[in-house]
């Protein structure tokens, strides 16, 4: 009888890690960026060759970083929803158009809609994968000075926007309102 327990105790706890496993959501993927420093880039604009962005033209402001490209499928999913939420002009919308062509990026955004600001171009995916990037889309919230606060990897649907990014967007605009009364 003894010699069935190893067996039966091992069995029960491989229960427990699939049971444990099977309730986490694919979607929040812990990421070792969440309370550090974005990482540094500058790369040319998507529409402009001759003009550059980096995360240091951001500094002193909330705003997100959306990496997406024209052949991805779940990027056309969300995009109504950045068209939707561009309009209310709470953050700016940075696009990173990822491993793309500049052609075809420009004509997705002529096609659909710009929501963003403006997007830097990474042709080769460098600057996704010092972020992190595991594929497209992935939004990241990037606060005043420069940290990133959040990372939603898929598409941003309404819900998102409304239960995760508002809420952290307020409260990142207040520390930054409170620090401006206190200087």
């Amino acid at each position: 009888m003894k010699r069935f327990l190893l067996p039966l105790g091992i069995f029960i706890a491989l229960l427990l890690f699939l049971g444990v496993g099977l309730r986490l959501n694919p979607r929040e993927i812990p990421s070792p960026f969440i309370g550090k420093p974005a990482p540094a880039f500058t790369l040319t604009q998507l529409n402009e060759q001759s003009k550059t962005i980096s995360p240091q033209d951001m500094l002193g402001r909330v705003w997100l970083l959306n990496v997406w490209a024209s052949w991805c499928v779940s990027c056309r999913e969300e995009h109504p929803v950045w068209m939707d939420f561009s309009t209310q002009g709470v953050v700016p919308i940075i696009g990173l158009n990822y491993k793309d062509s500049r052609e075809a990026g420009v004509a997705w955004l002529q096609q659909f809609g710009n929501p963003y600001q403006l997007s830097a171009f990474d042709a080769n995916g460098r600057v996704g994968i010092d972020y992190g990037v595991y594929g497209v889309p992935e939004t990241f919230l990037i606060d005043k000075r420069g940290v990133i606060r959040l990372k939603h990897i898929g598409p941003v649907t309404p819900e998102v926007i409304t239960e995760k990014l508002l809420p952290l967007i307020k409260e990142l605009n207040q520390e930054l309102n409170q620090e401006l009364n206190r200087a």
